[in-house]
């Protein structure tokens, strides 16, 4: 009941998506592709999988205030899952004899079809919610600092959310006549969701709105206050009936997920070895030999996943030298020949990692390794550093397209970079990797001020 009260009628969105999904995939393989089929059989195994399917990966669990990026992914996630069951669903009804071919074109087309009414509906409804008012959540705002202004500030500037903020109340003295007063505005003007401050309130004033919102069918919601851990991504679990949170919450933990990094970091790597390197390595090898005496690959070591030495491969693009190991480059560093500094510039010095990445010590994507010196000195004098070490490094990452690559001028350099990884770490996504890979493949065009 509480769904189409607070929801006005957003209760029948997602019934009403099941119904336009399932439409789309039983319509197209029962009338178009799949004809000899048995339509009654294709009909209820189709939609008892797609129904399991959609519950399991969370695809219908798509709100207001969901990014474009994340239905992206719930979308890309739900295809790779449905095409392996088709496939599965073929092998089994082996006596259906459908094709590789028909089932690849019926699911692109079918997801392409769905992609389309998918975002239809979501930007149709912020088009509703902004344009004519509909659609929309009465709410109020519990305390007033830092983070309720950013709420509300949030509130007022993104009317296709359809946020409609009624108040803001302050708790200076954290009376309890001021909280009565609160909750009969509450009822007076029908409000939907209630913001609450952690820090606004004491505990026995926390507890109050709680059993409040609870009697009266309102959602209640928590803003962090300035705490770090309450900003955290927590994963909620239970431990018998003991609640516990833990701090860090690694979409890569996932074996899911890391077989999907596996699988794109194996299929793009041997991509770029057999289709770059192939031809690119023997050039290379030519001016790098002609410049300067010495082998045409650098080795060093590196600290990757779990904090494991490897071996990291570049092509070289200095003379050998002693202090390789110990001291980065810098800006107008002697030691870069004059094809290294070309191959730096253009971050074509970092291909051979392909072969550490399709080996398995690293990734395309991930937080860059350092030298061990390196990492050893700033794991004891950078807080958060080693948590870099939760995954696999990459040849790319969030810091180096975010402006924090090449060499460490300060503290300032490296704290960012940790925080961008981190950052990476607890929100990964494949689309983030995809996305990673395209801005590095820019840069690498146009040139960053700090390639050298």
């Amino acid at each position: 009941m509480s769904t189409f009260k607070h929801g006005r009628y957003s209760g029948y969105i997602r019934p009403i998506s099941y119904l336009i999904d399932l439409s789309i995939l039983n319509g197209l393989g029962i009338l178009y592709f799949f004809r000899t089929i048995d339509p009654l059989v294709f009909l209820v195994v189709t939609t008892l999988v797609w129904i399991t399917l959609s519950m399991f990966s969370k695809f219908y669990e798509v709100y207001r205030y969901t990014r474009e990026v994340t239905i992206l992914t719930l979308i890309f996630r739900q295809l790779v899952l449905f095409t392996l069951l088709v496939f599965a669903f073929s092998g089994f009804f082996h006596e259906f004899q459908i094709s590789s071919s028909s089932i690849i074109k019926y699911v692109l087309l079918s997801f392409l079809i769905i992609t389309f009414f998918k975002f239809v509906m979501y930007y149709l409804l912020q088009k509703y919610r902004s344009s004519f008012g509909g659609n929309r959540r009465r709410t109020v705002i519990l305390g007033k600092n830092k983070q309720t202004l950013a709420l509300e500030n949030f509130f007022n500037k993104n009317p296709e959310y359809g946020y409609d903020l009624k108040k803001t109340f302050t708790f200076k003295d954290k009376h309890e006549s001021h909280l009565d007063d609160c909750f009969k505005f509450v009822k007076n003007e029908s409000i939907d969701e209630i913001y609450c401050s952690i820090s606004a309130l004491n505990n026995s004033q926390l507890l109050k709105v709680v059993d409040f919102a609870d009697n009266n069918l309102i959602i209640l919601k928590f803003i962090p206050d300035n705490k770090e851990i309450f900003s955290k991504k927590l994963k909620y679990e239970n431990y018998d009936y003991i609640p516990i949170l833990s701090l860090r919450n690694m979409p890569l933990k996932d074996s899911i997920n890391q077989v999907v990094k596996r699988v794109f970091d194996i299929a793009f790597s041997f991509a770029v070895i057999v289709f770059i390197l192939s031809w690119l390595t023997p050039i290379l090898a030519f001016f790098i030999k002609l410049e300067s005496k010495g082998p045409i690959f650098f080795k060093q070591s590196r600290n990757g996943f779990n904090y494991k030495e490897f071996d990291c491969y570049k092509f070289r693009s200095m003379t050998p030298n002693k202090n390789a190991h110990l001291y980065q480059a810098t800006r107008g560093d002697q030691r870069i020949t004059k094809i290294g500094k070309f191959i730096r510039k253009t971050s074509i010095d970092e291909l051979p990692q392909f072969f550490n990445v399709l080996f398995g010590d690293m990734s395309v994507v991930g937080p860059r390794p350092h030298m061990v010196s390196h990492t050893n000195m700033y794991a004891k004098r950078i807080d958060k550093f080693m948590v870099r070490h939760f995954v696999k490094p990459g040849i790319t990452g969030l810091a180096q397209v975010s402006g924090f690559r090449g060499e460490i001028e300060s503290d300032k350099d490296i704290i960012g970079r940790v925080k961008l990884d981190i950052f990476y770490i607890e929100n990964w996504s494949l689309l983030l990797d995809l996305k990673i890979i395209i801005q590095t493949f820019a840069n690498a065009v146009k040139g960053e001020d700090k390639a050298y």
